[in-house]
């Protein structure tokens, strides 16, 4: 059975290089069917290659972890991102509204926040856990609320833990700070089914389908209160529409794998036939089913809810680092409490946990038949394990590897591995003097100049077997993790300095034929030993620089400074001296470009003397890293072994470096 998508993407009618996003309906993962994902959102929203992204929202909420990935993805869009709420924006969604650098309201639309809430199943230490993951969504969804409308922590957290809806109208929201504007009413946005929530206020119950008899209904549109004439043929098919939508809509809580554990298919047919019964009292009677139905399996494991197998895997996964002395993001070595039930096991034990939690009977299996089933049975959360361990790892390590090409590069994304073209437009020149009676002329539109960048993959394979596993050596596999995370950052890392001191330092070849550091384009500067006269000799070719047409200056001054390892310490005496440090009679001569670097990179990776200025990347970029998608870490895909006895797992990281434009950086060569 298919799975209604949640959302919807299409290229603007209205404007060029834009998209508009519709978010309509329950957002994310859910518990009870097989329905698509944030992660499917991010990635064709990170995809999208325009200046204008107009997001529309009319949802009533859903998956809070999905939604925070949502604004976080629309938050990090390299567009303008504009958040139109057209009818509700109740829960997560209004979290997801938020993300706008521009958010408007219908004025007949609502916005609601409340507390994150969800379902769990278990003892008390593990719904006293589950409440305390629910508090730390809350203070994770505050700040968003607060960077959207600069009021208090402690006032956007009480919005989210006090067990109330807090629903606002459009003006009210925009009294709050929530939204930046309110626009015209939306007719689709005129009456909202809000009998899911509770404690309804007046202003949000009156555009209530489920509150409003049919007198109101005809003043709140403006017709006459005298009564209606009922086409009972018409309402007949209205009626059995509805009803067919009501069956299908509870069908479909069986959607996937689901609908095949015992009990459910017979409960969801009892609910068909009750014509009271909605499809949020089925969904709350099938979660009771799964709940009372938990129970031993095989005298080994106890089945669980979904959000189990998510403590399971963290727990476990946690344990495995901490057992190869792993370190996190901020290079301390992981440790864990005696409150981790997996704290100090070895990996043999975890496969064969694994095994038991997929229905495996492995009582009498040697090591080596245990690992197997663990590997190769469906079901079974073993390779899941390892990878999510291999990931936290390599992004850790990924996260915590030196890299200084962010600090001079411009950061991008491409969508496929075409050659993408990056343009930039000339000027008009100076409007000219129009004589009296005389015709206006005709002014020349001026050639843009386009530049273009690739994206390429580079990756790895490696391995894990049985044996590693039987050994308990996965020490090596989570050190392995971690070089190949420090890899794939100095991958890039080398990459950009390649592409820098191509042509003898001059850089790479422009689509003029000329190297991007060249006479002709105005960004040599003089030679010499680093000293005030040479920087400042780089500071005067940069602000020189005109625009692509020639019309115009720039203006562009230098903001960093990168130079080999051994002329760092002399760029920071420059840039930092109060008096010209070169000057014979010191203490005299103020220094003339005290502080122009706002940074000094110094990197092994030039020899020699030669240093390069660069303006502001966002201003003037001069080398793009463009990443797939936008994807900057690495990726790892999971293959399980058919001809090993294992698992594998690819590595791979697809960016592009290429050099846009030469006016934003200019070099020295230093001295001969």
């Amino acid at each position: 059975m298919s799975t209604p998508k949640w959302y919807s993407i299409r290229a603007s009618a209205r404007t060029p290089r834009a998209a508009e996003v519709f978010i309509y309906g329950d957002i994310g993962e859910s518990w009870w069917s097989d329905s698509i994902t944030a992660a499917d959102f991010v990635r064709e929203v990170s995809a999208l290659d325009v200046d204008e992204l107009t997001v529309r929202v009319n949802s009533y909420g859903g998956s809070v972890p999905d939604g925070i990935a949502i604004h976080n993805a629309l938050k990090r869009h390299k567009a303008a991102v504009t958040v139109a709420i057209d009818g509700v924006a109740a829960s997560i969604a209004s979290l997801i509204a938020m993300a706008g650098d521009t958010v408007e309201m219908a004025e007949n639309a609502l916005l609601m926040i409340h507390a994150p809430w969800g379902v769990a199943a278990g003892d008390a230490t593990v719904l006293r856990e589950y409440a305390d993951l629910l508090d730390t969504w809350a203070q994770a969804m505050a700040t968003s609320y607060v960077a959207k409308t600069g009021r208090p922590l402690d006032e956007m957290l009480a919005l989210l833990t006090d067990g109330a809806d807090h629903w606002y109208t459009a003006a009210e929201a925009s009294d709050e700070g929530f939204i930046d504007s309110v626009v015209a009413a939306i007719p689709i946005a005129a009456a909202f089914d809000l009998s899911r929530f509770r404690g309804i206020p007046a202003a949000a119950a009156k555009f209530s389908t489920k509150e409003r008899p049919m007198g109101d209904q005809n003043k709140q549109s403006g017709t006459s209160n005298s009564p209606a004439v009922v086409n009972e043929a018409e309402v007949e098919a209205r009626g059995r529409e509805a009803e067919a939508q009501r069956r299908k809509d509870i069908a479909d809580l069986g959607a996937g794998r689901l609908g095949q554990r015992e009990g459910v298919a017979a409960l969801l047919k009892t609910c068909q036939e009750d014509l009271a019964c909605t499809v949020d009292v089925a969904r709350q009677r099938l979660l009771a089913h799964l709940a009372t139905d938990a129970g031993p399996l095989g005298g080994h494991y106890v089945a669980t809810l979904e959000d189990e197998r998510e403590k399971f895997l963290a727990a476990a996964s946690a344990a495995i680092m901490a057992r190869a002395a792993a370190r996190d993001s901020k290079g301390a070595t992981i440790r864990v409490d005696e409150s981790n039930p997996y704290r100090g096991r070895r990996a043999v034990d975890l496969a064969r946990i694994c095994a038991q939690r997929a229905g495996v009977r492995v009582d009498g299996l040697d090591e080596m038949r245990v690992v197997g089933a663990a590997f190769t049975q469906s079901g079974s959360d073993f390779p899941i394990l390892l990878e999510n361990t291999m990931r936290k790892t390599l992004q850790q390590a990924y996260a915590v590897q030196p890299a200084t090409w962010t600090r001079f590069c411009r950061v991008g994304s491409v969508s496929d591995f075409r050659a993408h073209p990056r343009y930039r437009l000339g000027s008009l020149s100076n409007l000219e003097q129009v004589a009296e009676n005389a015709e206006y002329k005709n002014k020349q539109i001026p050639d843009g100049a386009k530049a273009s960048i690739t994206a390429i993959t580079k990756g790895n394979i490696i391995s894990v077997s049985r044996q590693m596993i039987i050994n308990d050596d996965l020490g090596a596999f989570i050190d392995l993790a971690g070089m190949l995370g420090r890899a794939a950052k100095r991958t890039v890392e080398a990459d950009v300095y390649v592409l820098l001191v191509l042509n003898s330092g001059m850089g790479p070849t422009m689509s003029d034929g000329k190297a991007l550091f060249h006479v002709d384009h105005g960004n040599v500067a003089a030679d010499g030993d680093l000293s005030v006269v040479v920087v400042d000799s780089m500071r005067s070719k940069m602000a020189l620089q005109k625009d692509i047409s020639g019309n115009d200056y720039l203006d562009l001054h230098p903001a960093v400074i990168v130079v080999p390892t051994a002329s760092g310490g002399t760029a920071r005496v420059i840039n930092d001296a109060q008096y010209d440090p070169d000057t014979a009679n010191k203490l005299q001569r103020p220094n003339m470009v005290r502080g122009l670097f706002r940074d000094i990179v110094d990197t092994p990776r030039l020899a020699g003397t030669r240093a390069y200025a660069f303006a502001d990347p966002n201003e003037a970029p001069v080398i793009e890293v463009a990443f797939l998608n936008g994807e900057q870490e690495p990726f790892l895909e999971l293959e399980e072994g058919f001809r090993i006895d294992g698992a594998q797992w690819k590595v791979r990281l697809d960016f592009g470096v290429a050099a846009l434009d030469y006016r934003g950086a200019v070099t020295a060569k230093g001295a001969a």
